[in-house]
């Protein structure tokens, strides 16, 4: 029998890692930046329409298909020095290669995975090795099939535009909940509490995703896998050990080890009419600087 469930588990993996979208997003560029110490991630959510129907898209407020932006933007470091998960405003104005300075998720529209991973690179002075993709679609998906996910609120937001309408206190929240939760603006921190929130969601997920009512109840284990290796884009070289490790990071930051952050911010502004975040230099790069050294960050490394 232990014989029969480990052929299961290894055959289910194999049909998750052969299922898995790739693409060349790691630039044959990066080679020309350092190799730093430790594992870095980039984990973007997309604001993809695929897989969602029309009815889909009026149902959760996404909004007409305007072309492919990033909604989050995150950088995982684990190593010696434990994990870090550090959130980068989508807004935050920075050198785009090719491009000049622009907002970073304008990196993404205008050359897709290979320059926002160029962009960050450049920006963090961190070498990015592998890359995590997931669009609104399966976004859902993901926590439709654990059964949900908990997320405490601290107070009641109504957002028509991302159909939200909760109340505060700690609640549990189906997938079109969750991702209305995580792409609202409405509250007085805008962004700032939005990546708060974006963090505070990825962990809840990857800890009932990791708990062992997943992952011994195939039920909810193999739904799971099968809207997960649908809906995440990953690096040519990535597979699904890779997934794996970054489950394990992150597990260790819901269970309070590690370090969750926003990039050091100095100010915010307008330029042409669009919002901006504009890092704090010093700051960010005592941060990146310490990560790439595979230390713990100082807290005065730590933002907003």
């Amino acid at each position: 029998m232990l014989v029969v469930a480990l052929v299961a588990i290894g055959a289910f993996a194999v049909s998750i890692d052969q299922n898995l979208n790739r693409a060349a997003a790691l630039p044959s560029e990066s080679a020309a930046v350092p190799s730093t110490a430790g594992t870095n991630w980039l984990i973007v959510g997309s604001d993809s329409r695929d897989g969602l129907t029309a009815q889909e898209q009026r149902d959760l407020a996404t909004g007409g298909d305007v072309g492919q932006r990033t909604d989050t933007i995150m950088l995982l470091h684990s190593g010696s020095g434990g994990a870090t998960l550090v959130s980068l405003p989508r807004d935050s104005f920075v050198d785009i290669p090719g491009q000049g300075r622009g907002k970073l998720n304008s990196a993404y529209a205008f050359g897709g995975a290979d320059l926002l991973v160029r962009t960050v690179e450049q920006a963090t002075g961190l070498r990015i090795d592998h890359y995590a993709e997931i669009g609104f679609g399966g976004f859902v998906g993901a926590v439709d099939a654990v059964g949900g996910v908990e997320l405490c609120v601290t107070e009641a937001i109504k957002d028509s535009k991302a159909a939200l309408d909760i109340e505060e206190g700690c609640q549990e929240m189906d997938g079109p909940t969750a991702l209305g939760y995580v792409r609202t603006r409405a509250t007085a921190g805008s962004d700032f509490d939005r990546v708060e929130r974006q963090r505070a969601f990825l962990a809840a997920l990857v800890s009932k995703a990791t708990s062992p009512t997943t992952l011994i109840n195939p039920f909810r284990l193999v739904p799971l896998g099968a809207a997960l290796s649908g809906a995440i884009t990953v690096d040519d070289g990535d597979h699904v050990w890779h997934l794996a490790g970054l489950g394990l990071a992150m597990r260790g930051l819901t269970g309070g080890e590690g370090i969750t952050t926003t990039v050091p911010v100095a100010s915010t502004g307008n330029v042409d009419g669009q919002s901006i975040v504009r890092w704090n230099r010093d700051r960010a790069s005592t941060l990146f600087d310490a990560l790439a050294r595979d230390e713990t960050p100082p807290k005065s490394a730590l933002g907003p």
